[in-house]
């Protein structure tokens, strides 16, 4: 299978999912400050839900030291809430990527609604295999989008190529709490992350050695799982209140397979990280 061939068939479940999904984000998550595809930080100066996703953006921005007038790649930009953060906060230049075409539409239509399209750039391509030149940035900023990645080290190993030498990469990702997991909780975290299309999620000490491996230096994590929690429990009880109607409208044929796998990730998701199976990482290194 051509390198092509098998990247498209990767990314498919991907863009089924972003497409499908859509109206259930629009409705129930994000909002027009924040376009957040992403959990939420919550500290004791946070009062809504709109100001968590916002204090997500603020807290890898702060572990990443960016500064005025650097260039950031936001592999895996969804729909560009946070280049647009970036670029309104910092004043820097955002290149965003995302597999899905409906998302890079979005984002740029975004973008010009806010008067930052010198700023903000956006394209459909994939995050482990881009089309930039090497050493093209200061920073790699991948907030929860990492995990759809189904070879992390090609995802990283792109991303040392286009950094420049000392650029920083700063993920926020979804890190599993041991391999093997028992059986039972390994059952249920695939049954959350299947429905959100991720092939697998790793140890945070499985990150550290791929960080390694990939060229990187100075690898640090730092767990964001109890600023995190509001947020997972809020879309839990979302999903809880919701699911009936969701379960009628799947059994009429009226929500797709993926629509309902998204609602039983949002239920379930919740469930793992009550049994610790999961937490909440903010990782950082420079490319040496």
């Amino acid at each position: 299978m051509s390198t092509v061939t098998r990247a498209g068939s990767e990314l498919s479940p991907i863009r089924a999912y972003y497409d499908e999904t859509w109206l259930d984000y629009r409705m129930l998550w994000l909002g027009p400050r924040d376009l957040a595809i992403h959990f939420g930080y919550w500290d004791e100066h946070t009062r809504t839900h709109s100001e968590s996703l916002l204090n997500m953006n603020r807290v890898l921005a702060s572990r990443l030291d960016l500064r005025g007038g650097e260039r950031i790649l936001d592999a895996g930009c969804g729909i560009g809430g946070s280049a647009l953060w970036l670029a309104r906060e910092y004043g820097v230049e955002v290149v965003g990527i995302t597999p899905v075409t409906s998302q890079v539409r979005r984002a740029r239509s975004y973008a010009r609604e806010a008067g930052l399209e010198a700023r903000l750039s956006f394209s459909a391509q994939d995050y482990s295999a881009t089309s930039f030149p090497d050493a093209s940035f200061d920073v790699v900023w991948a907030l929860e989008s990492a995990c759809h990645a189904p070879d992390k080290r090609r995802l990283l190993d792109e991303a040392h190529r286009v950094l420049r030498r000392g650029g920083r990469l700063g993920i926020v990702e979804y890190c599993r709490a041991a391999r093997p997991l028992s059986s039972v909780d390994e059952a249920l975290l695939r049954s959350w992350l299947s429905g959100w299309a991720i092939p697998d999620i790793d140890t945070q000490d499985e990150w550290l050695t791929l960080l390694s491996e990939a060229g990187f230096s100075d690898a640090r994590a730092e767990d964001l799982t109890p600023n995190v929690v509001p947020s997972l429990r809020r879309l839990h009880r979302m999903a809880m209140l919701l699911w009936p109607g969701w379960f009628a409208l799947r059994a009429l044929g009226l929500r797709s397979k993926t629509q309902h796998g998204n609602a039983r990730g949002a239920r379930d998701q919740w469930r793992a990280s009550r049994r610790g199976i999961w937490r909440e990482v903010v990782l950082t290194a420079r490319a040496a």
